[in-house]
């Protein structure tokens, strides 16, 4: 089997493992906190079970159809890249996994609930009021350290 094939596969697991565990967390979310309520998991880590009907940050909110429209393509269109180029990094299909593994469990949560279920509320945070999901944080754990390794290869290759 070619590094390419390995290295898709890899993207591909990453993404359904991510998609699987965030959706079973949201399901459970939605099973078991009522809409509105708050479980206090500590003094830092709330989970308040809010729905998003808008974009990131509560943006747009009655525009979820249109959020989730653009997700779709830009999860297509970073499947293609991956497909296509050939010199991608192995860091970008692990990064890009993450990504489009909580796009595409933000995706199901606009097409199975009708909004997306945030519920990770992290108190004392001075002017953060934000309530997210673990899609999110997958999301994050994608794009940051591929946006940072882009940058220091980047960095390297200009120096040399």
């Amino acid at each position: 089997m070619s590094d390419k094939a390995i290295n898709m596969l890899s993207y591909i697991a990453i993404a359904v493992a991510v998609l699987l565990f965030s959706q079973a967390i949201g399901f459970w979310v939605n099973n078991n906190i009522a809409q509105n309520a708050t479980l206090e998991v500590s003094g830092l880590i709330h989970f308040t079970h809010i729905r998003n009907f808008g974009g990131v940050f509560g943006l747009a909110q009655g525009s979820g159809w249109l959020f989730g429209t653009v997700s779709i393509g830009l999860l297509l269109g970073i499947s293609a890249y991956l497909w296509l180029s050939k010199d991608v990094q192995r860091y970008e299909y692990i990064c890009f996994g993450l990504v489009v593994g909580g796009g595409a469990s933000n995706i199901t949560d606009r097409l199975v609930y009708g909004s997306v279920i945030d519920f990770i509320d992290v108190q004392h945070i001075p002017f953060w009021n934000y309530v997210f999901n673990t899609a999110d944080v997958m999301i994050h754990l994608g794009i940051w350290p591929m946006l940072l390794l882009s940058i220091l290869a980047h960095r390297k290759h200009a120096d040399s």
